[in-house]
């Protein structure tokens, strides 16, 4: 269900790193907590964001939750089509519906992140 190449975080966002570039995404667990996501407020292209600092929010029919990037680095795409289809976070947030790629400026934080039988342990000891 949560992909071994993905790493995570305790606030239910994932990068998947890629030498120095990465991409950013909320988990499965985080969109059914959320439900039904209405919006989606990213940054723009050339925003630095820093590991643990909210960069955006999700709008859920039921509230608006902080994204929290779980690592630093300069945003150099955005997923221009949740705009349109924020819905998608709710039925692929793991593919398509991933939120920003990101040029990472600290690769080594990628080590302070959860794996996915961590991140899966960790939402199990959270219910």
């Amino acid at each position: 269900m949560y992909p071994e190449n993905y790493r995570y975080t305790k606030e239910h966002e994932w990068v998947l790193a890629d030498g120095d570039a990465g991409t950013i995404g909320i988990t499965d667990h985080a969109q059914q907590e959320l439900g039904d996501i209405v919006y989606v407020d990213l940054p723009k292209v050339g925003t630095h964001v820093e590991s643990g600092k909210t960069f955006g929010s999700v709008e859920s029919v039921k509230a608006v939750s902080d994204i929290y990037s779980p690592v630093s680095g300069e945003i150099v795409e955005i997923n221009e089509s949740l705009a349109d289809a924020p819905e998608k976070l709710n039925t692929d947030p793991h593919g398509d519906a991933w939120l920003v790629k990101i040029k990472l400026t600290r690769p080594e934080e990628i080590q302070n992140l959860m794996s996915a039988s961590d991140y899966q342990s960790y939402i199990g000891a959270e219910k």
